[in-house]
Order: C-alpha cells, then structure tokens, then sequence
C-alpha cells in the first residue's frame, strides 16, 4: 500500500515536469554536496558517525523540500520528481560516505 501511495505521488507530476534534463541533474549534484558537507561539518563537531549521518540526511532534507516550498510559494511547481532527483543523490552521497568510512 505504501509502495503504491509513493509511486502515485512520484508520477503525479505538473504537466513539463520531466524525469531528466539539465534541472535533474542539478537537484542531484546540489543534494550530494549538501549530504556530504552536512556530515563533514557535524564529523568536525564530534557526532558519531551514525548520528552525523542522521543529520546530515535531515538537512538535506530540509533544504531540499524548502526550495520546492519556495518554488510553489513564487508561483512555480512543486515537483515532486526533483525530490526523487534529491533523494538519489543524498542517497549516493550516504553510500560514499558508508564505503569511504570502512577503509
């Protein structure tokens, strides 16, 4: 049911609202950066590792649905495939991060 609700919302997109392009590969390259400079700078505060990569994947959060909340409030769309966009590369960034630590 979940799966179902998520994959609903992911492909319920504004018409022009394309899966790829120049946009898409910002959103990724943008949340990469943000996930990966979050968890340095909590590392260099102390967090554990765990706890650093909570919270660097919550900034990145926050900031990522703040730009499409500030998109819809300037007259734009808020695009939920941008977020899917974010995702992947926050997510490449925690796998980075998780492979680059064990060594």
């Amino acid at each position: 049911m979940h799966f179902a609700l998520a994959l609903a919302f992911t492909l319920a997109a504004p018409s022009g609202d394309r899966w790829t392009g120049r946009d898409k590969l910002k959103h990724f390259a943008a949340a990469a950066a943000i996930q990966s400079l979050s968890y340095a700078a909590w590392r260099g505060a102390d967090a554990s590792r765990p706890a650093a990569l909570w919270r660097a994947t919550a900034v990145t959060a926050t900031v990522s649905l703040g730009k499409e909340t500030l998109d819809w409030r300037r007259g734009g769309r808020f695009s939920n495939r941008d977020l899917v966009w974010d995702a992947g590369g926050a997510g490449a960034a925690t796998l980075a991060i998780i492979h680059g630590s064990r060594k």
